[in-house]
């Protein structure tokens, strides 16, 4: 005799369903971040099979249940169903740890089925289970994946969560698919895009500069090169961004805005962060190799740097705001590398303090909402607090004036007569820094301003037009 389905139990899959992730690889990731060290003893649990990996990753990573990406449609019908009597069972090959942590936050699970150490319950092992459990035909199961297939025949009713239009034939071929939550759809190459931050290569652009610093634009050799020094950069920077939401993950997704980002919210799985990462860095070494080896160190120099600050140096207060203004001189280094053009040291410094400027504009718009709040607070991930405020916008505002005082000094140097005809004319570039600048700076105390100031000059209608007169005022005086 078939049970009702009020009396039936709902078996619900953790990893990809519940959750638009993987516990597994959450587990790894926590470990990347506390206590790296720990992973060199992965090769070890893996003479002692997959479920020992799990388990000696589980037992040492720290997850917060919290902050998973949980599919808030499905929760909400497991609510509904749970408030009307129904028994409901969380199954998963994660370690048992695991599964609890998330069983315990959402508070409506009845019981819990989980690796244990000594075997991975997934595939045919977990519709095994289930039958030994249950009866065959005596439970509803809830999945997402191919390897949910066998789970689905067994049940009497069919639950399809998030899953692939290859996935859903299939299980409409030996199950009886009864709903169908969150069905995947089209448009992933968006996705994959957005989690590459494809719109930060505009910050490459800054590998042209010596070139047009030089006045050897006109020069096709010159410029194929600084081309392919962008798309070496483009290829390496979307690798370490991806790295860097990696390391993230945890405080993203306790962000107003980050918690959007592609592996934050599970709308892009994270195996696909850690096949894409070495691929773009194989492609944007291969790249580098095509330019020169002094090219290829600093590309190696900027990698380095920006993994560094992925782990260590972004929570160290005043430190990560220099090593952000390091990255992007570092770009301008490069692209003069690249194009065999010295770069000056009046652009090298004024690099310094302009980027400076800019790193701790990024600052004071993400502590100015901790401000604004009655019980202020930290910038999570970071070393300031919201005390901080008025002594960083003061930090970032001289640093950007000190750099308008370094090109005024380099306009009025011998130097410049080398390169202008008229360099009395680049004088008037220094009211346009200044109103850039302070009208940067208004922005950010309002709080009109995104986190990224070099993304929001790119939408910012007024820095064009001071672009295009800054440009002008270039040509006339050259």
């Amino acid at each position: 005799m078939i049970e009702a389905p009020d009396k039936r139990p709902l078996c619900v899959d953790l990893d990809r369903t519940l959750i638009r992730s993987d516990l597994l690889l959450e587990s790894v990731l926590s470990l990347l971040r506390r206590q790296p060290w720990q992973l060199v003893r992965a090769p070890f649990w893996r003479f002692r099979g997959r479920a020992a990996i799990e388990r000696g990753v589980a037992l040492r990573a720290e997850i917060d249940a919290s902050r998973l990406p949980y599919r808030t449609e499905l929760l909400a019908w497991l609510r509904e169903e749970r408030r009307a009597g129904r028994r409901l069972v969380l199954v998963t090959a994660s370690e048992e740890r695991l599964a609890v942590a998330v069983a315990k936050h959402l508070g409506i699970f009845d019981e819990i089925l989980a690796s244990d150490g000594r075997g991975n319950l997934e595939g045919p092992r977990r519709a095994a289970r289930l039958r030994e459990r249950f009866g065959a035909g005596g439970y509803d199961y809830a999945g997402s994946a191919r390897a949910d297939l066998a789970s689905w025949s067994g049940a009497h009713e069919a639950v399809l969560v998030g899953a692939s239009p290859a996935v859903l034939a299939r299980a409409r071929e030996c199950a009886n698919v009864v709903r169908i939550v969150a069905p995947r759809r089209g448009g992933r190459l968006g996705v994959l895009l957005h989690a590459t931050r494809i719109h930060q290569c505009v910050k490459n652009v800054l590998v042209f500069v010596p070139v047009v610093g030089a006045h050897r634009l006109g020069e096709p050799a010159e410029m194929v090169r600084c081309l392919l020094a962008f798309l070496a950069f483009s290829l390496g920077a979307s690798a370490s961004y991806m790295l860097n939401d990696l390391v993230d993950l945890e405080h993203d997704r306790g962000h107003p805005t980050k918690r959007d980002r592609p592996f934050a919210a599970g709308t892009l799985r994270l195996d696909v962060a850690f096949a894409l990462i070495p691929a773009f860095l194989l492609a944007s070494a291969g790249v580098a190799a095509s330019l020169s080896t002094a090219f290829v160190g600093m590309l190696g120099l900027y990698l380095a740097t920006t993994t560094a600050y992925s782990f260590f140096l972004k929570h160290v207060m005043i430190l990560d705001v220099i090593v952000l203004a390091m990255l992007y001189t570092i770009r301008i280094l490069a692209g003069g590398v690249a194009a065999g053009v010295q770069v000056s040291n009046w652009l090298l410094i004024f690099s310094i303090f302009f980027f400076l400027s800019l790193a701790f504009v990024k600052r004071t718009v993400e502590l100015r909402p901790l401000r604004s709040a009655t019980d202020g607070g930290e910038v999570a991930g970071r070393g300031y607090a919201a005390q901080d405020l008025e002594q960083v916008a003061s930090l970032g505002s001289a640093s950007g004036y000190i750099a308008v005082v370094v090109f005024s000094l380099y306009v009025s140097s011998s130097d410049v007569a080398r390169l202008y005809r008229h360099p009395e004319y680049l004088w008037l570039i220094c009211p346009l820094l200044l109103y850039w600048l302070s009208r940067l700076w208004l922005l950010a105390r309002r709080g009109r301003l995104d986190s990224d100031p070099v993304l929001f000059a790119v939408k910012d209608p007024a820095s064009y037009v001071v672009g295009v007169i800054a440009a002008a005022i270039l040509i006339v005086a050259t």
